[in-house]
């Protein structure tokens, strides 16, 4: 195959220190999301493992590709809007009310995928250090503030 059929075929072809840095970006996507995923796993929530792991992903996606791809930083912030935005409709998808008792449940978990999004920007941006900083935070959000939550409800009834 010849170099123009190649490019036809497989597009752009990164040298080798971009394909490591871009392939080690997506696979920490994949790794912290799935840490998240977990957590919401061990509670035995529907969006779990794969859900968090593949937002996160998708989200390093949307923003190592323009970068990679030599956009300018005003356009890579648009599309961290509208990936933003998106997620949105995800999260409030797993939103449900339940008529009968007047309760609303889904909340945890859509800020759960609203945050896995977050933490795939940073990654796609290169901020690693403050992606695993942003799981950690998010373990113990969700880990912590469920004893927190149960304590508060014991002391009001």
């Amino acid at each position: 195959m010849d170099d123009t059929t190649a490019r036809i075929v497989l597009g752009h072809l990164p040298d080798t220190e971009s394909f490591l840095r871009v392939g080690t970006r997506l696979l920490t996507a994949v790794i912290l999301g799935a840490l998240i995923g977990i957590q919401r796993e061990l509670v035995g929530k529907p969006a779990g493992l794969r859900t968090h792991a593949l937002v996160t992903l998708a989200a390093a996606i949307f923003t190592v590709v323009p970068l990679e791809a030599g956009m300018s930083f005003d356009a890579v912030s648009r599309v961290i809007q509208g990936v933003a935005t998106g997620i949105g409709f995800i999260g409030a998808g797993v939103i449900l009310k339940r008529q009968e008792e007047g309760e609303v449940i889904g909340l945890t978990t859509a800020a759960t995928v609203w945050a896995a999004t977050g933490v795939g920007v940073a990654i796609g941006l290169g901020h690693i250090l403050m992606a695993c900083l942003s799981v950690g935070l998010a373990w113990l959000v969700l880990a912590a503030f469920t004893r927190i939550d149960g304590w508060v409800e014991k002391r009001r009834g």
